[in-house]
């Protein structure tokens, strides 16, 4: 009987899927799993290799299933040796590295819970998590790996379905530290839905996604999914540097990259994209919207069409692109469709369903309730999904309701602006202008000024532009990488009080 990897079409995942069918692509079953297993130890075969590390400064370093198996169960008695008993938290704080996938797959192996940290956190964020989490050990370095040799190579894992495995952390800031997102061992045949419909994922396929596996896209769809599939993957570890990945994906022949939109976005102003040749079959990416200028780009430079898959660390994945589908018609700007058996409605403020080229909110049918995602968004006459910013992202100016990513899309057609970030900001005749903070490495002007506000009011409408515009050297991101309007909005309101 086929599995649900065998299935490539659209049509075929529609009339295929079953939530149930999920579980005939692993060992474990709705009593006992474990995530280390899945993702690992049954795939031990020779010397395949796991994970291909692209390391920003140059080289990589490639780990075989063997490799992480063996460390991992080693690892895990490490930490029984070190008392650390089921239930316990190990927080890792590692690039990817052979350390980083010992500690984090031989923590789940010894049934304690792998929490990991980003490493860009300072202080202030490692501590607050720390705090919240109170992990039995903080991994910080790869010291452990020289006393690694004295255990065993092999640990028999004993866990159930659901015990927790995995505390997440969203991205953000250190002020508001949003609670830890805690998965279970289970959470690895739910993330298989966007794994095969999201991004695309089957065997035989080489799959890189540059993200920190300290968040949920580079963790789960970068990295358990894949190598749950048993494919060789490609992570990236150190600063993201656009010409060295571009690299990498000729050096290594990936087949199937998934990535955040700034990378992508990053890559296009690289200029370095025309040096290589490129063996992608699908693109997928996720985070935030891309805007059409980055869309073009990468489909003129890759091949394909560029997919989205939407979601969030709280829900998963509910809208994709079914990427090496060729029955389904990936549209520009669009969010695709739900994944399959999933239902998804955008909804005015008393919960009814919007009619088509109506911005409502956005919400999921989840155990018998809508949840709502915090989202703004409309559907066309096709059944398309389309982003309209979070909810707080919304501006209205004069009565006219106006969207921060249609706006920055707008600017960033510019040819000289690198970044930008739309916000509302106070006007006592308008209630609220638009204000843009724009990265280039032009200098900013008033003539520069006129020529951003011309091309959105030619490309949006007369009164849909940046009345604002400040040019600043970078913009506040989340770690994940996206524009923190959040933080934009806070510094604009302290300079509103400074100067009140």
């Amino acid at each position: 009987m086929k599995k649900l990897t065998d299935f490539t079409s659209y049509a075929d995942a529609q009339a295929n899927f079953a939530s149930a069918r999920l579980w005939e692509l692993f060992d474990g079953d709705r009593e006992r799993l474990n995530i280390a297993h899945e993702c690992i130890d049954r795939h031990v075969d020779g010397e395949k290799t796991a994970v291909i590390v692209v390391k920003a400064a140059g080289g990589e370093e490639l780990l075989s299933y063997r490799r992480i198996s063996e460390d991992s169960a080693r690892f895990a008695h490490w930490l029984a040796a070190k008392g650390v008993v089921p239930g316990d938290r190990v927080a890792i704080k590692l690039e990817p590295s052979r350390a980083f996938y010992a500690a984090v797959f031989g923590a789940m192996k010894a049934g304690a819970i792998a929490v990991p940290l980003f490493t860009l956190f300072g202080p202030d964020g490692v501590k607050l998590r720390v705090e919240d989490c109170k992990p039995r050990l903080l991994i910080e370095d790869d010291a452990f790996l020289a006393g690694l040799s004295a255990f065993p190579a092999t640990f028999e894992p004993d866990t159930r379905a659901d015990d927790l495995a995995i505390f997440q952390y969203t991205s953000g800031t250190t002020r508001e530290l949003p609670e830890a997102v805690k998965h279970t061992h289970r959470a690895i045949v739910t993330v298989m839905v966007a794994a095969l419909y999201g991004t695309g994922l089957r065997p035989g396929d080489r799959f890189i996604c540059p993200s920190s596996p300290a968040w949920g896209h580079g963790l789960w769809h970068g990295t358990l999914a894949p190598l749950a599939i048993g494919l060789t993957i490609g992570c990236y570890a150190g600063k993201f540097d656009a010409p060295r990945l571009l690299q990498a994906l000729e050096e290594h022949r990936f087949t199937n990259i998934s990535a955040a939109a700034t990378h992508y976005r990053m890559m296009r102003v690289s200029g370095a994209a025309s040096k290589h040749r490129y063996f992608l079959e699908k693109t997928s990416f996720t985070g935030e919207p891309i805007d059409s200028e980055t869309a073009a780009f990468c489909e003129a430079t890759f091949g394909r069409p560029m997919c989205s898959m939407y979601g969030t660390t709280e829900i998963g994945v509910i809208l994709v692109s079914y990427p090496g589908a060729s029955d389904f018609i990936v549209k520009p700007g669009s969010l695709g469709k739900p994944i399959p058996g999933g239902r998804v409605e955008v909804q005015d403020g008393e919960g009814r369903p919007c009619p088509p080229g109506v911005t409502g909110e956005m919400k999921v049918w989840r155990r018998d309730r809508w949840i709502a995602t915090k989202d703004l968004g409309r559907i066309d006459e096709d059944g398309y999904f389309f982003h309209g910013g979070r909810a707080d992202d919304v501006i209205i100016s004069a009565g006219w309701t106006m969207s921060a990513i249609e706006i920055e899309d707008a600017v960033l057609k510019h040819p000289d602006v690198r970044e930008v970030g739309a916000i509302g900001v106070p006007d006592k005749l308008r209630g609220q202008v638009v204000k843009a903070f724009v990265v280039t490495d032009r200098k900013g002007d008033d003539g520069f000024t006129r020529e951003i506000q011309d091309l959105v009011r030619a490309r949006l409408s007369q009164h849909e532009y940046p009345r604002i515009v400040e040019f600043v050297a970078a913009l506040p991101k989340t770690p994940a990488g996206k524009v923190n309007r959040k933080i934009l909005r806070t510094l604009e309101r302290g300079r509103e009080k400074e100067n009140a």
